[in-house]
């Protein structure tokens, strides 16, 4: 019998279709704290998970996962947080509280509004290795490379995981 997803809304169930577009299915975690922590995740009113509840994998970020081993596993302590609730179950979005939080916000901000001088076009050369003449250019620039920076250090951190976990074996066999 397949497994639904127990997430307000979810219609994935585990199938073969959705075992190849890399959709995963979990269970509740046995700890009493963290399974109660995910059942007010779900936010279903009476909801008390079962022995075969599952949430699918859309409901959980990418760096939730441990995808170093053959199985795809949720990293301990993870709590889903990918839903999508209906305006009357949504939560209101928590503000900063502190000054110094404000400020730091502030400061990370980019202000494209800013008038630039202007300059001359750069010549058509067949390779330009000069940054691009906008703002919302370098911006857009400086957004991929953070999220490549952010991509290396999450597949060195697997890679170190694995790492570990084989030096880790072969201690043990010793």
């Amino acid at each position: 019998m397949p497994e639904s997803c127990v997430a307000w809304g979810c219609t994935n169930r585990r199938t073969i279709q959705n075992r190849c577009r890399g959709i995963t299915f979990h269970r509740f975690p046995k700890q009493r704290e963290l399974r109660r922590q995910w059942e007010i995740a779900v936010r279903r009113e009476g909801f008390s998970a079962s022995e075969s509840s599952v949430l699918c994998s859309e409901h959980f970020k990418p760096e939730d996962f441990d995808r170093t081993g053959q199985l795809v596993r949720i990293r301990d302590g993870t709590k889903p947080s990918v839903f999508i609730f209906p305006t009357h179950l949504q939560r209101p979005v928590a503000t900063r509280k502190t000054q110094a939080s404000r400020n730091a916000e502030e400061s990370l901000s980019v202000d494209c509004s800013l008038p630039f001088p202007e300059t001359k076009p750069l010549p058509t050369v067949d390779h330009s290795y000069a940054s691009p003449a906008s703002p919302t250019g370098l911006k857009a620039r400086l957004s991929e490379a953070l999220a490549r920076v952010e991509s290396l250090e999450r597949e060195m951190r697997n890679v170190k995981d694995q790492e570990w976990r084989a030096k880790s074996m072969v201690f043990f066999r010793i």
